[in-house]
């Protein structure tokens, strides 16, 4: 796969990880879809030899604040698929925004936070409908954010991966039990600067 542009985005996006994911790009919308059982997990009870690994997109956005927004559909077909926007510093520093199906075969909008090993936190439920999601750097400091309308935006996650420079952000489907997984990214928006208040729902 080639480099990708997506409109409104000012960086191009590069694939890499394994098993390879697909992309489609029409009108603006990314269309990602993943290999079978890929994911990107550090277990912390896990071997090291079993790390899994996902295909993604990312791109270098620079070393100033941004917020990258995008509504998220997924058409989820086995537990823990997902549609993820990413941030990726290294291999044992990363951290995922998911919309993944939850083992109660709800939609859920969760958070994984990658320092040398996976924490994973479930934010909240969905009736299954698109969801937004977004991330934010703030200095050498991230959030994550979710919406259900695209306007109000809650705060999910708020956390470092320590030196913020040469961070890589982009989209990853993932597909840890099951065959692949299709996710599509539309209403993709990119804007320098931060919120002012990162909590009063802006």
């Amino acid at each position: 796969m080639t480099d990708l542009v997506l409109p409104g985005l000012p960086f191009p996006l590069q694939p890499s990880g394994n098993p390879a994911c697909q992309a489609v790009v029409s009108d603006g919308v990314l269309a990602l879809t993943s290999g079978a059982k890929s994911d990107l997990f550090i277990d912390p009870a896990g071997e090291e030899g079993g790390r899994p690994d996902a295909g993604r997109l990312t791109g270098l956005p620079g070393d100033r604040d941004f917020t990258l927004a995008v509504r998220v559909s997924v058409r989820f077909g086995n537990v823990f698929d997902a549609g993820v926007l990413l941030l990726y510093q290294s291999e044992r520093r990363w951290a995922k925004l998911c919309y993944e199906l939850s083992p109660q075969r709800r939609p859920t909008v969760v958070t994984v936070v990658t320092r040398g090993t996976s924490d994973d936190g479930n934010s909240f439920e969905t009736a299954g409908a698109p969801v937004w999601l977004r991330i934010t750097r703030y200095g050498r400091a991230w959030a994550f954010h979710s919406s259900e309308d695209g306007t109000w935006w809650r705060l999910v996650r708020y956390f470092t991966l320590g030196e913020a420079s040469g961070a890589r952000v982009g989209f990853l489907a993932q597909s840890p039990t099951g065959p692949g997984c299709t996710a599509v990214f539309d209403s993709i928006t990119y804007s320098p600067g931060a919120p002012a208040d990162l909590r009063d729902g802006t």
